[in-house]
């Protein structure tokens, strides 16, 4: 059985943010292990999780309802980001980088869950 939601592109994109941000995660402090750096590597995780969990055999209500939720998550995580960057863990440049990504899955999640309208 294969999973509609591998072929939505939000999603591989979604994943891939998750995977940069865990290793993002991976050079905070040990201090912040079961903090900030929990914290974002979950939101992170977040997004793939709901944009998967809206697409299997939901109706457009629960789909919206679910990206919304991944929305949210990648909310938290671009939150996380900057006070990772207040704090000095991560330099200009990865914040940039991240946001710059965080900022266009928000845009292609936003058009995606209008769409379903």
């Amino acid at each position: 059985m294969k999973f509609k939601f591998k072929k939505l592109l939000i999603w591989q994109r979604a994943m891939d943010f998750g995977e940069r941000i865990d290793a993002l995660a991976g050079k905070f402090p040990k201090y912040e292990m079961f903090n900030l750096s929990l914290q974002i590597r979950k939101a992170g995780d977040s997004v793939a999780l709901n944009i998967s969990e809206g697409a299997i055999g939901q109706s457009n209500a629960e789909q919206s309802r679910f990206m919304g939720y991944g929305i949210r998550s990648l909310a938290e995580t671009v939150t996380c980001l900057y006070k990772a960057k207040r704090r000095n863990y991560i330099s200009d440049d990865e914040f940039a980088s991240n946001y710059g990504e965080a900022y266009n899955l928000m845009n292609m999640m936003v058009a995606f869950k209008n769409n379903m309208k």
